[in-house]
């Protein structure tokens, strides 16, 4: 009788274990066709769409999200700022955006879809230098015609606000706008139109 309770015991063990084994190697084969599902890293930096949330951007303040691999400027845009684009169309290369590589909602005096978020892709159109965000209005080592935008250090390029491309600076182009579209309200999705 002692001898069949042990063997029972024995038994249960054996059974919990072995469910428990399979458990954790059905997990353990499942896991990689499951992440297989969602782009990898490598997928998402070769071109996957990126999601911004433009509602934690305060006005006047720059966010850069990254697209392939490529810093994406997304800038909340002051009333000051929507103002001072008005007056920089004889300061700059190419006022209206008819560059080729400017999408069709680009070609208006925001350069973008909404007046206040413009959306660029980070990168200066002389020799790739990434610019920085420069708010200050009438800084004196940017000349007088300087109210706010993003200026390259590399070489010296001057892009107003709006991306748009001073005259006589080494950029030969405006700062290039990403195909984007909104999704809701306050998201923006960077990579499709």
């Amino acid at each position: 009788m002692d001898n069949q309770e042990i063997n029972n015991g024995r038994r249960r063990f054996l059974t919990l274990a072995t469910c428990g084994a399979g458990g954790v190697a059905a997990l353990g084969v499942a896991t990689p066709f499951v992440a297989s599902f969602f782009p990898s890293e490598k997928a998402k930096a070769a071109g996957a769409a990126v999601e911004v949330d433009v509602s934690k951007i305060e006005a006047g303040q720059l966010l850069t999200a990254e697209w392939q691999g490529k810093p994406i400027f997304v800038l909340n845009r002051t009333e000051q700022q929507l103002k001072d684009l008005k007056t920089l169309d004889d300061a700059v290369a190419d006022p209206t955006s008819q560059a080729d590589q400017q999408p069709a909602y680009a070609q208006n005096e925001n350069r973008s879809i909404k007046p206040n978020i413009f959306v660029a892709i980070g990168i200066c159109t002389h020799l790739g230098c990434s610019p920085t965000y420069r708010p200050d209005v009438a800084a004196a080592d940017l000349g007088a015609d300087w109210k706010g935008g993003f200026f390259c250090p590399c070489h010296g390029s001057k892009f107003d606000i709006a991306g748009r491309v001073y005259k006589g600076v080494p950029a030969p182009t405006n700062l290039v706008v990403p195909p984007y579209k909104y999704l809701s309200d306050t998201v923006v999705l960077v990579g499709e139109d």
